[in-house]
């Protein structure tokens, strides 16, 4: 039985992770598994299915609600919606006036979660390590990658929804990112600011799609390989670090935004003279990282 304090908690988890989601290279996975949530949120997902509704009309539906965990599900919700209401138009704006500071800010966040993701496998091996550099390796090439196309068809986008959704639940990569090299993101950015809801719907359908069935996978990985599978995520979490480098260079446009804003494809360049202001936000992203977590290690010994 949760406590008002662990309600709390869950509710303030679900808004980081929505602020996490709303920037293209972090994911709110990271932050769920930080909080320690990770396994709960998986089970919760996992468990949604048609048996529920045996039980809703068997029990009743307290009784499949409670089985659902959705009390913990519908809380998390909440703060993530509310941080998208709250901070969507500030993260834009951070996003085009302080593009360093704000990637700073992140690349920190994420860097210390590294280790923190890591120490869950109790003991390091020749095999783990080499499953750690697969996923370094992997998120590595993942975040290299160019745009691949820029479509708005239905079909793309459910296909994109469901795609972009795995890694809104995994630790490292967000979807946003993803939905970057797919070419969705202006699309779906564009379907979400016109009220489009046919397109929005169709991508909301594959979200879901993809959610469901991503997530019972990931669930029996964690269950049979959780060593293995945290290896892989770990290294994965490393190398996503590529797509969070606050210094970039621009190669070439991507899209013209609706108002007139250029997206372009950007990749790393070596520090400016001025990149002080860059290595102290990276700074104060490690210290909330690490503070969220000396908290939550807080709550559960209390």
């Amino acid at each position: 039985m949760r406590s008002v304090a662990d309600w709390a908690r869950v509710y303030g988890t679900g808004v980081a992770m929505g602020i996490a989601d709303l920037v293209p290279g972090v994911s709110g996975g990271t932050v769920a598994f930080v909080a320690g949530i990770y396994d709960e949120l998986l089970g919760a997902i996992a468990g949604l299915n048609f048996s529920l509704l045996g039980v809703a009309r068997r029990e009743g539906v307290l009784a499949a609600w409670r089985q659902a965990n959705l009390g913990f599900l519908v809380v998390l919700l909440a703060g993530v919606f509310t941080s998208v209401a709250a901070f969507a138009g500030l993260l834009h704006r951070l996003l085009e006036e302080e593009p360093v500071r704000l990637w700073a800010f992140f690349f920190g966040l994420v860097a210390a979660s590294v280790p923190l993701v890591g120490r869950e496998v109790k003991r390091w091996n020749a095999q783990r390590l080499v499953l750690a550099l697969i996923g370094l390796a992997a998120a590595g090439l993942i975040t290299s990658l160019p745009p691949l196309v820029q479509s708005d068809a239905p079909a793309f986008l459910f296909v994109s929804g469901a795609i972009a959704i795995c890694a809104m639940i995994l630790p490292g990569i967000s979807g946003s990112f993803l939905l970057l090299i797919l070419g969705a993101y202006g699309a779906v950015i564009g379907a979400l600011k016109g009220l489009d809801f046919m397109r929005i719907g169709v991508f909301g359908a594959g979200a879901v799609v993809g959610l469901l069935g991503f997530s019972r996978l990931l669930k029996r990985w964690l269950e049979r390989h959780r060593a293995a599978t945290i290896a892989v995520l770990t290294g994965f979490l490393l190398g996503s670090l590529n797509a969070l480098w606050p210094w970039k260079e621009a190669v070439r446009a991507l899209y013209i935004h609706s108002d007139g804003r250029v997206e372009y494809f950007r990749v790393n360049a070596v520090p400016p003279a001025d990149w002080l202001h860059g290595a102290v936000w990276m700074v104060v992203g490690a210290a909330v990282v690490t503070g969220l977590d000396v908290a939550a290690r807080q709550m559960k010994r209390g």
